[in-house]
């Protein structure tokens, strides 16, 4: 079986090569039991520490599936009363002519035209849900969108709903540095650093998971909330954050989100998943390298971690990751077929 699982395993240790990570994991789990699991690798480039099952990934933007689950929640609990409800209806201080039109909809699908010039004003690049650009003043909306709704951050909903009743110990915004946390590299000719965003930017940031808990979390998704037969998550929360809720946009090469959530429906040029991945998986990422693929239609989860900033590939990072996203999906469907 472990055969099975070779030509993923060198693909990861390829790109880990060629990104100078100087950490990686794989795992797969297919129908609530893991199947494959493998680590390699050292907490940082100058550091002698082995990674390990214990060993805590920093998931950077892979965490956008967690704000992902808390905005769900909002929409699931009447905080707001539509995707397509107005970002200008919960904040008065936008200014009317740059947010006009968009939508909390747009915000969570990466089609709200929104950025921030080097002054930190924001400005439109482009009109609310005519296009898709990954932009990081979505995630400062949304954040702020969640507290000013329920009086505290949304790390604290998911500790106490999510995080408490899964058992999930090893799964946290880390602030301080502590030998379980793998270090992210910038430069592989200095030494790396165990966070990668202030801890003070307010978003949620520095999120950190060993690869068991990333795979959790993308399995109690892929199990409609339920975690070893309890219903942690009410199902329409895991309905409303894993499906396509991107708008018709007049371009067939856009990818389609779900709540940040890269979601396969017809195969795009400009999404991160393949076209061997079926219809229904959706995919997170993190620019460290942390992906999160969970396969509905194979029961499967698939977990790569490393610990490089940026994605390897420069401007043709997405062949990659598409790469990989096919190679998995045809990995975990090999050991899904029934034998002859």
């Amino acid at each position: 079986m472990e055969k099975t699982y070779d030509t993923l395993v060198s693909y990861v240790k390829a790109i880990q090569h060629l990104n100078q990570s100087s950490a990686a994991a794989l795992l797969i789990l297919q129908d609530n039991r893991i199947v494959f699991e493998q680590y390699d690798g050292f907490h940082s480039n100058h550091d002698t520490k082995v990674v390990d099952v214990n060993s805590m990934f920093n998931v950077a933007s892979a965490r956008k599936s967690y704000l992902g689950l808390a905005i769900a929640y909002v929409l699931f609990e009447g905080k707001i009363r539509h995707l397509d409800d107005l970002v200008s209806d919960y904040f008065d201080e936008c200014d009317a002519d740059t947010f006009r039109g968009t939508t909390i909809r747009h915000v969570v699908t990466h089609s709200h035209g929104l950025n921030r010039d080097e002054a930190g004003v924001v400005f439109r690049e482009f009109e609310a849900g005519k296009g898709w650009a990954y932009r990081g003043v979505n995630v400062e909306i949304v954040t702020d969108l969640f507290k000013r709704l329920y009086g505290y951050d949304f790390t604290h909903l998911l500790r106490e709903r999510v995080f408490r009743p899964m058992g999930l110990s090893r799964t946290e915004w880390a602030t301080d540095a502590a030998p379980s946390l793998v270090k992210v590299v910038d430069d592989p000719d200095e030494e790396a650093s165990y966070k990668l965003y202030p801890f003070d930017d307010g978003m949620g940031s520095n999120l950190h998971s060993t690869a068991r808990e990333f795979a959790a979390w993308g399995n109690l998704h892929l199990n409609n909330g339920r975690h070893h037969g309890v219903q942690i998550v009410p199902e329409e929360v895991i309905r409303i954050a894993t499906s396509i809720q991107s708008p018709a946009y007049p371009n067939s090469t856009f990818p389609t989100n779900g709540l940040f959530w890269y979601v396969q429906g017809e195969p795009k040029a400009w999404s991160e998943l393949g076209e061997a991945v079926p219809a229904g998986s959706y995919q997170i990422l993190g620019n460290t390298g942390p992906l999160l693929l969970v396969i509905p239609a194979y029961r499967a989860v698939v977990v790569r971690m490393y610990n490089k900033r940026y994605n390897y590939g420069g401007d043709r990072y997405l062949d990659y990751l598409r790469e990989f996203s096919d190679l998995a999906a045809e990995t975990v469907r090999s050991t899904n077929d029934p034998m002859p």
